[in-house]
């Protein structure tokens, strides 16, 4: 045994076949590749390097068991990656900056080809993607104690599903499909907005509904169908139009005349005729079975119960004091005390101070209020029920062009989807899953960046030296910014940038030598675009 190897082999190079080195140093030995090394320590100093002049490297720690090792680190000669086995398995791959676990060819900074489990939380700076694109259902489940919960990609409709379970279509709450239509499933399934009062709660809209539940539940129990409520379209009927059938006692004082209307039943259809109508019919028909003879003026007196039927013929009567007696049979048409029906619904109406009810529907072709036509459908009129808008609210969406910003008005989007600030500030605005325009330009000679473009640009040089001028900033006072990046031509090409820039460091940066070299500049005003402040953030990249 030797006391001290290095000492003795005097620092040269050789094979010892079998040898115990109780203490000091080996240089620049080397050991056969079945050679055991037993020590309880090996210091190695600052570097252990094992190299081969062909084929893989492997480091492997083994328990002698019959298997397979338990441990083995290999660097691969023809794939560039390095493998951490155990027991036989690749269970870790590292590749172009690249960790693979259960995948020896890693397309991400971190690519698990397996079931990850995390027993504390996950923090996501960026997006959250769930699903590869494929033919599948994709999904998120809360796997809770009592009950699982899921929200998810339902493939067979592509609708994104949240329901009960564990499995996407599995007892369904709420869908929302491509055109971004909400459907909750039917069945026992309530919609409570937990906090609805007058102050907040549930908005159609924009506009907050103050109705309450019981409010809304009077509609509980209406029967009448869409063709019923249609009738309605068409109604221009003022509302003191419509309070004359409403019983009050008080009486107007217009004189009828030739030409004025009156409201009949016509075989079960309300029309409108004139007097003059009215009177050719009495004084041609018999009414009661007799005719009122010509008796002349009657200037007094008083014709009572006894008399008996009154037939006038083709004249009229006329009076100007009042008309009172038990009730009034017009063809079906009865009116009885407080009530005006029909032969089949006596009490169809009925009239107090200041309110007429109708116990049944109300059928008219035309619905006039305050001199204007109501054309509404049964489903329009519906979106009023509970609104408590004011004129000014409804006004908010009074804008002048559809998908620009206006001052006290409605947010709104154009039939694109765009939606213009027109310099107006989103204020505390939370953005999530969101895009820049991007805008490209190429070739040679002078090139706008127009802000209104957008923020963000691409130059591909082509042909000859590029002048770049930078045009619509946002005002003096506002922040504007936007980032440059420039694609070298096959030959190289320079660029003149505005006299207006302010380069870190003091002068413009080099631009990158090479075809399709990438450069990326950023730049800042705050004046209204007097001063560009200057950066290269990225160069020679591509």
């Amino acid at each position: 045994m030797l006391n001290n190897f290095a000492a003795t082999q005097q620092g040269g190079s050789g094979t010892v076949t079998t040898t115990t080195i109780l203490d000091g140093t080996i240089a620049n030995a080397d050991v056969a590749s079945d050679a055991a090394i037993a020590v309880s320590k090996i210091d190695l100093g600052n570097t252990l390097e094992i190299e081969t002049s062909s084929g893989d490297q492997i480091f492997e720690m083994d328990n002698n068991a019959s298997n397979s090792s338990n441990f083995q680190i290999q660097n691969g000669a023809g794939n560039a990656r390095t493998d951490f086995y155990l027991d036989g398995s690749a269970v870790l791959t590292l590749k172009n900056q690249m960790v693979g676990i259960g995948d020896t060819s890693p397309s991400y900074a971190l690519d698990v080809n397996t079931t990850g489990r995390f027993t504390t939380d996950l923090i996501v700076g960026g997006n959250l993607t769930v699903g590869d694109g494929g033919a599948e259902d994709q999904k998120v489940v809360f796997d809770g104690n009592a009950q699982d919960y899921y929200v998810g990609l339902d493939d067979t409709d592509d609708n994104l599903v949240i329901g009960l379970g564990s499995a996407v279509g599995t007892t369904p709450a709420i869908s929302i499909n491509s055109d971004r239509d909400v459907t909750i499933s039917d069945g026992a399934i309530d919609f409570d907005v937990a906090s609805h009062d007058t102050s907040n709660g549930l908005k159609l809209g924009g506009t907050l509904v103050t109705a309450t539940a019981a409010e809304l539940n009077i509609m509980d129990g209406v029967t009448s169908t869409a063709a019923e409520l249609n009738i309605m379209d068409g109604v221009t009927s003022t509302a003191s139009e419509i309070n004359l059938i409403d019983g009050g006692t008080a009486r107007g004082t217009t004189a009828v005349a030739s030409g004025d209307g009156l409201l009949v039943n016509d075989a079960g259809t309300m029309r409108m005729t004139n007097v003059d109508t009215v009177s050719t019919y009495f004084a041609s028909h018999n009414v009661g079975g007799g005719n009122i003879v010509t008796t002349g003026a009657l200037n007094s007196g008083s014709i009572t119960s006894g008399f008996g039927t009154i037939d006038t013929g083709s004249s009229a009567i006329t009076t100007t004091g009042l008309i009172s007696g038990g009730s009034l049979d017009i063809d079906n048409v009865l009116i009885n005390g407080t009530t005006i029906g029909h032969t089949d619904d006596t009490d169809l109406i009925t009239l107090a101070n200041g309110v007429a009810t109708v116990a049944g529907e109300i059928s008219v072709t035309t619905l006039d209020i305050g001199g204007t036509n109501v054309s509404s459908t049964a489903a329009e009129l519906n979106i009023l029920d509970g609104v408590t808008a004011t004129a000014t609210e409804l006004n908010y969406n009074d804008i002048t062009t559809l998908g620009t910003v206006e001052n006290s008005k409605a947010v709104t989007a154009t039939s694109g989807g765009v939606v213009n600030f027109a310099d107006k500030v989103a204020q505390r605005t939370e953005l999530k899953d969101y895009s820049e325009t991007y805008t490209a330009t190429s070739g040679t000679g002078t090139v706008d960046l127009d802000l209104t473009d957008g923020n963000t640009f691409q130059h591909t040089a082509s042909g000859g030296n590029v002048t770049f001028t930078f045009s619509n900033p946002p005002a003096s006072g506002k922040s504007g910014s936007f980032t440059l990046k420039w694609i070298q031509d096959s030959s190289d090409r320079t660029i003149t940038w505005p006299a207006s820039v302010d380069w870190a460091g003091g002068s413009a940066p080099s631009v990158t030598s090479g075809s399709a070299k990438v450069d990326v500049y950023t730049f800042f005003t705050f004046d209204g675009g007097t001063t560009w402040y200057g950066f290269q953030p990225g160069a020679d990249l591509g």
